[in-house]
């Protein structure tokens, strides 16, 4: 089943995120080559797609996993969570309609 990921940064986490961008996406990455993700992306803080020093305010993934207890686990082994990116973090479960 798919679950959405859905993430809040604490303020001023764009040195944070930065610091541990690459084990992020190296984990985000297996997902994909996995065939098992959807999509995933910040959410930039101002509207912009470059939002520069004004940073992120969140991110949004979403992959497939076996049940809940296994994508809320991988989600607390998130190099953000580690690093203190994030300030919340919500897994829900997701289900895809379009496209």
């Amino acid at each position: 089943m798919l679950y959405a990921i859905i993430s809040e940064d604490v303020d001023n986490s764009l040195e944070k995120r930065l610091a541990a961008r690459p084990d992020h996406l190296t984990r985000v990455e297996a997902l994909r080559d996995e065939g098992r993700l959807v999509l995933a992306g910040p959410h930039p803080a101002i509207d912009s797609e470059n939002p520069g020093e004004a940073g992120f305010s969140g991110s949004l993934i979403v992959a497939e996993f076996g049940d809940l207890d296994s994508a809320q686990a991988w989600a607390d082994a998130d190099p953000y969570v580690i690093a203190g990116v994030y300030a919340r973090v919500s897994v829900k479960p997701f289900k895809k309609v379009l496209p």
